[in-house]
């Protein structure tokens, strides 16, 4: 009898856990959906577009004849599918890379000299942050469809999945400690699980998006360089292989989840 009761007892208080956990959800995304009126993303998009057309750099040019995959000036559906290879550089890379690409061969901008990890909020790199945010919303509400044809592609996923489980720091964290089965979370926020697709909206097709925590815009490059950052690992450089290889990985498994960029966060 005794049992039956500690039983019954220890039942109550896994469905009274499981209601106050439903209930905390759904405050979540009530939040959640309020934040998304009036997202200060549009702003940033604003700036975006213009730098976009705008003539700067030593060869006072624009960069509406940047290629992104889809050919030169075509922006709409290039967000997802990217990173993918390219012929002229060799290289797979994503959207932030390509943007660096495009400003030291269009406009003639010495991106090495101007573009920092350290400086996310300044300068160039600011530029290429919201450069980023209005090249993602050209492509809001479409699908993720990576290019996955040649050997280039395929040998960054591998290293991408590498890098994703690979456990190192003070910690000993990794990618997949946070992210790589389902279920977990931090304090109130959900946890993802990248090594697969995740849904629409979640993980890779959030970003960019805006930091309601911090008030600024973060592109993939710097959640990618914060989750380095919160590790203990030193932090990769922008627009590393690394953090490239990481978002293939991470753009592939997300395949027909449909892009929300430029979203909002806490």
């Amino acid at each position: 009898m005794k049992k039956t009761f500690v039983t019954l007892a220890a039942l109550s208080l896994l469905g009274s856990a499981a209601v106050a956990q439903d209930a905390t959800m759904k405050g979540i995304e009530e939040y959640r959906a309020m934040l998304q009126d009036g997202n200060p993303a549009e702003l940033f998009e604003v700036k975006g577009e213009d730098l976009w057309k705008q003539k700067r750099g030593p060869k006072n040019a624009s960069l509406e004849q940047c290629d992104l995959g889809k050919g030169p000036g075509v922006v709409k559906g290039a967000f997802v599918e990217l990173p993918r290879f390219f012929k002229d550089t060799g290289r797979v890379q994503d959207l932030e890379s390509r943007l660096l690409t495009c400003m030291e061969t269009l406009q003639g901008i010495d991106v090495k000299k101007e573009v920092s990890q350290r400086n996310f909020g300044r300068g160039e790199t600011a530029n290429i942050v919201a450069l980023a945010t209005w090249i993602s919303s050209q492509s809001r509400g479409m699908p993720f469809n990576l290019p996955f044809n040649t050997q280039a592609e395929r040998d960054m996923y591998e290293v991408g999945k590498r890098l994703f489980f690979l456990r190192g720091g003070p910690h000993d964290f990794s990618c997949a400690s946070c992210h790589g089965e389902d279920g977990k979370r931090i304090r109130l926020q959900e946890l993802p699980n990248l090594t697969k697709n995740p849904g629409d909206g979640v993980g890779f097709a959030a970003w960019p998006a805006y930091r309601v925590s911090n008030g600024q815009m973060w592109s993939m490059q710097h959640r990618l360089n914060d989750c380095y950052r919160q590790q203990r690992f030193p932090e990769p450089t922008f627009a590393s292989d690394v953090t490239i290889a990481l978002g293939v990985y991470m753009g592939v498994n997300a395949k027909g989840s449909k892009s929300i960029a430029p979203a909002i966060k806490r």
